[in-house]
Order: C-alpha cells, then sequence, then structure tokens
C-alpha cells in the first residue's frame, strides 16, 4: 500500500508541475479549491479564511522580502536573530549548495538534513552508521531540482536561494506547536501527532488559553493532547515573531522545557484547510484583515 501512495504521489506531484506550466496561478489555485473544498474561489472579494489565505499566496508574499526570507529555513535564522530572538534557534552545523560537498565523517553521529525552500525535505537521521549514504545524496539532489512553488502555486518559495542545511538532532518527546498569528495576534493553534507515519494520526486545534477550540479540520481525528506549561511564552513569542506579517503561522517545539523555532509558515495547507463545522472558514476569515493590501494592489 505505501509503494501504491509513492507512486499515487509522483504522478500527482509531476501533473502539478505540467499544469503549472501551462496554467496561470489564478486558474490552478481556483482548480484546487474546487476540488479540496467544493466550492468556488472568489479572489475579487476573498472573505473566508482560506480565501485570504489564497489572495496573499498569489498576490502578496512573493512580493515581500521579509515573507521570502522567513519562508527560507535557512534565511529565517538571521530575521529572527535581528529580533533578538537568536535563543530560539536550534543548532546549525553547516550549509551546503550541494549534497556532494558533505562532508559525511564531519557530522555528528544524529542530526537532521533539510532543503530549505519547500515543505517536506527533511531527513532524521538519529545514528549515522545506519544512514544509507548514496540513497540520502540522491534524495538531496532530486528535492534540489524541485520548484516547490509549482505543486501547489506558492510563488514565494520559487524565490528562494536552495541549499541544504545540517541541523542538530532533537532527542525524546518533541511537540510542535503551530500558532496562527493574525495581523499581530495570536489567534489559535494546533497540535498534531503522526501525521505521515499512520501512528495515531491526529490534529486539533486550540485556544490560545489552551482549552479546545469549536473547529476542526474534517481530514483528521482529533485528540486532546497534554499542552506544554510554555504556551503562554510561546503565544507571546509567536505573536513578536509574526508582528510585520498580516497572517503567519508561527511553529515552535517545546524540546525539555526550552523553546524551538520550526519554522514559520505562510501558507498553511496550501490555503486548502478543510475546516469544520460549517461557517467556521468564514468566521476565521473576519478575524484576518487584508483591505488595506487589497486597496494598495487594486491603485497600483
Amino acid at each position: 500500500m505505501a509503494i501504491e501512495r509513492s507512486i499515487f504521489y509522483k504522478i500527482r506531484r509531476k501533473g502539478q508541475v505540467i499544469m503549472h506550466d501551462i496554467a496561470t496561478p489564478e486558474f490552478m489555485s481556483k482548480l484546487y479549491f474546487r476540488y479540496v473544498l467544493k466550492r468556488p474561489l472568489d479572489l475579487i472579494n476573498p472573505k473566508t479564511f482560506n480565501e485570504k489565505l489564497q489572495w496573499l499566496k498569489l498576490y502578496h508574499w512573493a512580493n515581500d522580502p521579509a515573507a521570502v526570507q522567513c519562508a527560507d529555513k535557512y534565511a529565517v535564522r538571521e530575521y529572527v536573530s535581528k529580533l533578538g530572538k537568536e535563543e530560539i534557534l536550534n543548532d546549525l552545523y553547516y550549509v551546503w549548495d550541494d549534497a556532494d560537498k558533505i562532508v559525511w565523517d564531519e557530522l555528528p553521529d544524529r542530526f537532521v538534513l533539510k532543503c530549505n525552500h519547500g515543505c517536506g525535505y527533511n531527513i532524521i537521521c538519529p545514528d549515522k552508521s545506519q544512514l544509507d549514504r548514496k540513497h540520502t545524496i540522491k534524495l538531496l539532489k532530486k528535492w534540489m531540482k524541485e520548484d516547490f512553488s509549482k505543486f501547489n502555486e506558492e510563488p514565494h518559495y520559487a524565490k528562494i536561494p536552495r541549499k541544504i542545511i545540517c541541523e542538530k538532532y532533537l532527542d525524546g518527546d518533541v511537540v510542535n506547536y503551530n500558532i496562527y498569528v493574525i495581523n499581530g495576534k495570536a489567534a489559535f493553534l494546533s497540535v498534531a501527532g503522526g501525521l505521515g507515519d499512520g501512528k495515531e494520526e491526529h490534529l486539533s486545534y486550540y485556544n490560545t488559553d489552551g482549552s479546545m477550540a469549536s473547529f476542526k479540520n474534517k481530514s483528521y481525528p482529533t485528540k486532546k493532547d497534554l499542552l506544554s506549561p510554555l504556551l503562554p511564552d510561546m503565544v507571546s513569542l509567536a505573536e513578536y515573531l509574526g508582528k510585520d506579517f498580516p497572517m503567519v503561522r508561527v511553529d515552535l517545539f517545546d524540546h525539555k522545557g526550552k523553546i524551538i523555532l520550526s519554522e514559520l509558515t505562510f501558507t498553511p495547507g496550501g490555503g486548502l484547510i478543510p475546516f469544520e463545522p460549517a461557517g467556521t472558514d468564514e468566521r476565521l476569515g473576519e478575524l484576518l484583515d487584508i483591505s488595506d493590501l487589497m486597496e494598495k494592489r487594486n491603485t497600483i
């Protein structure tokens, strides 16, 4: 079954690239929106949270140098350091432009490899002696050739200079807190587990006080998590990191009582999050004000 999913995944990705090259980003975004959310995408008068994410994706993020920098898993480190929060950055061991430049003997016994220009380009290595280096190099080279922006029409990723980074391996139970900062205010957060590996897969939304939110992502079951006592600090930190953007999801780890930045995400779920119950997308959309950005674009 895993092989079948892998083949389907590869076919789908190739199809997305082909369609990207022959159709407009607006057309493809409307197609994805209709297919996933079962309703038309209104880019003229966006009202829902997903519609506004789509508008930002198509017309704003790629033209915002700070957003491009912060979507870059390497360059975001400079942005965070300039804000005086370098203590939340994971240890960085090496940076390369080419997988062939990796000197494996110089790497620690445990590490994480990432390509900086998209999502899902991660290799977690808990034991270097067990790592298939040839396969790893082949995979990294494949990722480095990919234009991640073409898969879900996310043009800001196309502007990221591609690099491979090597970071510290975080051992133990590491939970990722995805905090949605909207117009400078943390509105809600999500906590997920098992995504992609099928092991007790779940995704749950919470209010910033730690109580369960009244909505869910209908693609995943929910599960009540034991939240970190650092949550109030994470919320404050997320608001500080996201204060200059209309919307950003600030992804933070609690690693043994220390807050560590995972990444900043500007198009969560590709702007295709299937919220339920009905009306949730509209209600969350009311929180995100992009009227000034839309007016500015219309006057250009």
